[in-house]
């Protein structure tokens, strides 16, 4: 049975009304989606091809840090493996003070996040070309909150808060479903762990550091 989708406008005055996005935010969310949406198949990026999943799976899921974290307090967030940008972008979107640094080693999607850092006119945003183990060897930046929708596993997101490294006094979430089971590796990195839903999905944020 195909499953009947909102209206586009629907989805829209939805999303506002549950993030409080202003319309100048919202706009940008438009925006956003638009170019996902069809840049998908040249830049492959998600399997999500609704508006109304893109919206929920991508943007209100990557704003669930806001749940749990006061983002007022947070000066700057690293994306691990962002992909399409998820979920650095929709934070940056609500909280246009973040420094954002995007982590991401695909050419093809550094390309399509370049082109979305100017479509949506944001400002403080640098792309990194490093691939995770080299940029925790290289320090260069102030970060206050690692963030990563399960680009890479626990054990090797740990890498942040081993002896030496400059980076290892930052927070690190990770996104994860509710079949997530911690590898006893890095268990005790895990400071607290988050519930939330998404729709009919339940889902969990995992707090790491030292």
């Amino acid at each position: 049975m195909k499953i009947r989708q909102k209206p586009p406008e629907k989805v829209w005055i939805d999303f506002q009304a549950l993030v409080q996005a202003s319309p100048r935010q919202l706009e940008q969310f438009q925006k956003y989606a638009d170019y996902l949406m069809d840049m998908n198949e040249l830049f492959n990026l998600t399997a999500i091809t609704e508006l109304s999943g893109v919206v929920r799976q991508h943007f209100e899921d990557s704003l669930a840090l806001a749940k749990f974290v006061d983002m007022s307090g947070i000066k700057t967030i690293a994306d691990v493996g962002t992909g399409a940008g998820f979920p650095a972008i929709p934070l940056k979107i609500m909280y246009p003070h973040l420094k954002v640094i995007l982590i991401e080693v695909t050419k093809k999607k550094q390309e399509f996040l370049a082109n979305v850092i100017d479509l949506l006119g944001l400002e403080n945003v640098e792309i990194c070309d490093m691939d995770w183990r080299t940029f925790v060897r290289h320090p260069q930046y102030e970060i206050d909150y690692f963030i990563t929708r399960a680009a890479l596993d626990e054990v090797e997101l740990g890498r942040a808060f081993r002896n030496g490294c400059s980076y290892n006094k930052a927070t690190l979430v990770y996104w994860v479903s509710k079949d997530w089971e911690c590898s006893p590796k890095v268990a005790p990195l895990v400071k607290r762990i988050e519930a939330y839903r998404l729709g009919n999905k339940d889902r969990r944020l995992v707090f790491m550091g030292l």
